[in-house]
């Protein structure tokens, strides 16, 4: 019997554990493309497809395919979070991925209205649907 106890404290311990919000930047390619001739980079002119959700609970908050439209972004220049400007770095068009950011590379403290609670974490699903590539002169 105690050694059961024991087992289901450790299980749940793991458990735990495993739910705790993320301290750092996490990037899951869920799809590479056979061919990358373009990786994005800052300062390129790109278009991404998402759905947002709060790493707490999993409810969605957020969501281009919703609307049907891609968003357009200058990439890496503050346009979006910082868990956006450094997650989608190196992506392929058509590649997909999850980024699971932490709150100090989301809204922090501050959240965003009713939408966000502050120092909340986020998971984004992402498709680099188009990349309009910077040439290294105009950087």
């Amino acid at each position: 019997m105690r050694v059961l106890s024991l087992l289901s404290l450790f299980v749940f311990g793991i458990v735990a554990w495993a739910a705790d919000a993320p301290t750092e930047l996490k990037i899951e390619t869920t799809y590479a493309p056979e061919s990358c001739p373009v990786k994005a980079r800052k300062g390129d002119k790109i278009k991404v497809h998402y759905t947002g959700t709060l790493f707490d609970g999993g409810n969605k908050f957020d969501s281009s395919y919703d609307r049907g439209q891609p968003l357009p972004l200058t990439l890496g220049v503050g346009q979006v979070i910082k868990g956006w400007d450094e997650g989608l770095v190196g992506m392929c068009e058509g590649e997909k991925r999850i980024l699971t950011i932490p709150s100090n590379k989301a809204y922090g403290s501050r959240g965003f209205g009713s939408v966000i609670p502050p120092n909340s974490a986020l998971v984004f699903e992402t498709e680099m649907v188009s990349i309009d590539s910077v040439s290294k002169d105009e950087l």
